[in-house]
């Protein structure tokens, strides 16, 4: 049997690299420029290989109970590591996901084919204009991944944008974003700050070294207008295999501190991660 191999393709925003895992037979890792973007196991697609994803995967399936079928809307698709993991745990879930790189998606339906059944529409298109034209109350989870290079887009981190994604949620919908930042966290506190205007409940989930200021990481922002199960949400994250820390409530207000909501005006792209935060040997 033929070893798999490395495939590279210039895409519409970089140069994309599929790369085969070693120790996992169909399993593969997504770069772009270099970054990793996806991890991809195909006989295992609730198998999350990154620390951010696990986390996400964590708030997924706490949101609803097990097994309940949700309406997602997913901006930013990547190696669709996310819709493959619902369209697992959560079947007949609708799934939307919206990919700016058309080339990147025509790289992934080909060499990591997702299931016909799966519930997943793909739509190549910004993720903001696309927000902007859905209907109201039309999802029950939004899932935000969207990274130009290692920074989330600027046009993503307004309250404007933050309205639109409250406008798509239905009254009981669950946002999630993965957002990256070091201290003094002027990004992360400032997206804290944008979303208290327009959701009522949120939480933040980091590994503790990331949240005392001793390296560059990801974060995972939750908003909602429901109290959120912070309690489960808290046990699964510390004892998961890369344990982190669920801050809400009190604590998470003294993070967010004296800062400012974004408006679009002033939207700026998340920081340049430092040499080494993301990429791969």
């Amino acid at each position: 049997m033929d070893e798999p191999i490395p495939v590279t393709r210039a895409v519409d925003h970089g140069t994309a690299k599929l790369m085969p895992d070693v120790d996992r037979k169909r399993a593969w890792l997504l770069t772009v420029d270099g970054a990793p973007q996806s991890y991809v196991d195909l006989d295992a697609p609730t198998h999350l290989e990154f620390e951010y994803a696990r986390r996400l995967g964590h708030v997924l399936d706490t949101v609803a109970e097990p097994g309940r079928a949700l309406d997602v809307l997913h901006l930013g698709g990547g190696a669709l590591t996310l819709p493959r993991y619902l369209a697992a745990t959560r079947p007949g879930s609708r799934q939307d996901v919206v990919e700016a790189d058309s080339g990147l998606l025509d790289l992934v339906l080909e060499q990591l084919p997702v299931p016909e059944d799966a519930g997943i529409t793909l739509h190549g298109a910004d993720a903001r204009t696309w927000l902007e034209s859905a209907p109201a109350d039309s999802a029950d989870v939004l899932i935000a991944d969207v990274f130009g290079g290692s920074r989330v887009p600027a046009h993503l981190t307004s309250v404007a944008y933050a309205g639109e994604a409250e406008r798509v949620l239905r009254a009981d919908g669950v946002y999630l974003a993965n957002l990256a930042d070091a201290t003094p966290f002027a990004f992360l506190r400032s997206q804290l700050a944008t979303f208290s205007t327009v959701f009522e409940e949120l939480a933040l989930i980091a590994e503790p070294g990331v949240l005392r200021g001793r390296r560059f990481g990801n974060a995972v922002l939750v908003a909602s207008h429901r109290p959120l199960d912070t309690a489960t949400l808290s046990r699964r994250t510390a004892s998961d295999a890369f344990p982190a820390r669920v801050e809400y409530g009190d604590t998470l207000r003294v993070f967010m501190g004296g800062a400012e909501p974004v408006r679009d005006e002033d939207a700026v792209p998340s920081p340049e991660p430092p040499d080494g935060a993301f990429s791969i040997g």
